[in-house]
């Protein structure tokens, strides 16, 4: 049937996510596969002299002539999708068609289809994922000498560095990265084992139980997928449940980015900020504003990610015995559109990377307004090591220190390195210059440099090794 703008069109279907992406779950593809499936099927059987070769390569030469069309036409009158496509792909072979899905039940087809295309799929999103790491990785390095205000509990709390703030999400990324590398390689189809996973009408058509194991070796060569040992009508829905719970993980990575940014990016802090179109519109009602839509779209489609493992988690919880079908609807769109929102996660967080805006004066105005309280702690151990009594000190440095928070609640500038360099008691350990150095935030980063830098380092070296 034809889709136009006068029917609902799913977001997925033009606004998120890449051509490629929703190239790989369109209808289209999905039965490419499945006719894939089928000729391998035929060829296997010829060789184990189930079928005719000349049958197989009958449907091999016929392949690709998906007729959607014809299909969805069939299906219409018959209700049932593999079905359709089936007798359709048989009717365009004179002399394979007859023999097409010979001891197969559908499972055998679309659970095996589903797993190929969750495996492109992941290749898709390896791609992108080392693609943005490449990005941060780069502005790692440029800015692991930048140092800033930290927080903690969205209180000022001790400088850092935004190389060091930017590896943070890095990392996390790192540990996405991996968990997707090992999903990916541990997937695993349904294999050709028929209607309870017995492999009983293999069996039948092989003569006896005895060569099963070596036509699922054969099916699994030439597919380049492995299959688990152990199936009923469907591969385990654990599978799925953990390839979600794999992509709500990266999901949750790219939140935390997205919604420090958007902190980051009002007035009161004004450090980062999202690229922002020389024509972009950030309000009808306010001409003056610029919001993060792209951070808030990260976090809001990232949000709609989290809920997804819960479905595939009912999904596997639920299929009782051997197999029920409550899980096939939700699974149209489950798949499809879990790996469709990841892509655009990345997507858009690249975006937002590439083009990312460092306010380097809102970054010293706030460093110089609170970070001189971080400096307290390295005064008062230069103190004790110069000879001071430790409490007497700590409680001389909370007076001065509050003295100076009330006057910057105020409004007023930060006057705690004055007040502190010209306590006389103070400088009877410590001269007005030491004062001053300790106070100095810039120096108070650690080896948070070198530790950005090596993690930078360790994603351009394309190292499999796990942070820390």
């Amino acid at each position: 049937m034809p889709f136009d703008y006068d029917t609902y069109l799913s977001p997925f279907t033009w606004r998120y996510g890449s051509p490629e992406m929703r190239q790989l779950w369109c209808e289209a593809h999905k039965r490419r596969l499945w006719r894939e499936l089928w000729c391998t099927l035929a060829e296997v059987q010829a060789e184990f002299g189930l079928v005719q070769p000349e049958q197989a390569a009958d449907l091999r030469l016929h392949a690709a002539e998906v007729d959607l069309e014809r299909s969805l036409a069939l299906e219409a009158e018959i209700h049932h999708d593999l079905m359709a496509e089936l007798k359709v792909f048989a009717s365009q072979s004179p002399q394979g068609g007859g023999i097409l899905h010979l001891g197969a039940t559908s499972a055998d087809i679309e659970d095996n289809a589903d797993v190929l295309r969750m495996r492109q799929a992941l290749d898709l999103v390896l791609a992108q994922l080392a693609s943005l790491l490449d990005v941060f990785a780069g502005l790692i390095e440029r800015h692991a000498d930048d140092v800033l205000m930290a927080h903690t509990h969205l209180q000022p709390a001790e400088p850092t560095t935004l190389g060091y703030r930017l590896a943070l999400y890095a990392q996390d990324l790192l540990l996405d990265r991996q968990a997707l590398l090992s999903l990916r390689q541990s997937l695993r189809g349904k294999g050709f084992r028929g209607a309870v996973g017995t492999g009983a009408s293999y069996a039948e058509l092989l003569g006896g139980a005895g060569r099963l194991a070596e036509f699922d070796q054969r099916l699994s060569e030439r597919l380049g997928l492995p299959f688990f040992p152990v199936t009923t009508q469907v591969y385990p829905r654990k599978q799925d449940y953990q390839a979600l719970s794999a992509l709500a993980g990266l999901g949750g990575s790219l939140y935390k980015f997205a919604f420090d940014l958007r902190l980051l990016q009002s007035p009161a802090l004004g450090e980062l900020s999202e690229p922002f179109g020389k024509g972009q519109v950030g309000s009808s009602a306010m001409p003056f504003k610029r919001n993060p839509i792209n951070a808030e779209k990260i976090d809001s489609l990232a949000r709609a990610l989290a809920q997804m493992p819960r479905l595939a988690w009912d999904n596997a919880a639920h299929s009782l015995l051997e197999r029920t079908l409550d899980d096939s609807a939700n699974r149209r769109s489950l798949l499809p559109e879990a790996f469709l929102i990841t892509d655009e996660l990345l997507r858009t967080a690249r975006r937002v990377l590439t083009g990312l805006q460092v306010n380097e004066a809102a970054m010293q105005q706030n460093l110089a307004r609170y970070g001189p309280f971080a400096g307290i702690e390295r005064l008062l151990i230069g103190l004790v090591k110069a000879g001071a009594d430790r409490q007497t000190m700590h409680e001389k440095l909370r007076q001065h220190s509050l003295a100076a928070w009330q006057a910057l609640q105020a409004g007023q500038p930060n006057t705690l390195i004055d007040s502190l360099a010209e306590d006389e008691e103070i400088c009877q350990y410590l001269s007005q210059g030491q004062v001053r150095d300790l106070l100095d935030a810039r120096q108070h980063v650690g080896d948070a440099p070198q530790r950005a830098r090596a993690l930078a380092a360790m994603i351009s070296g394309g190292t499999d090794s796990s942070p820390g």
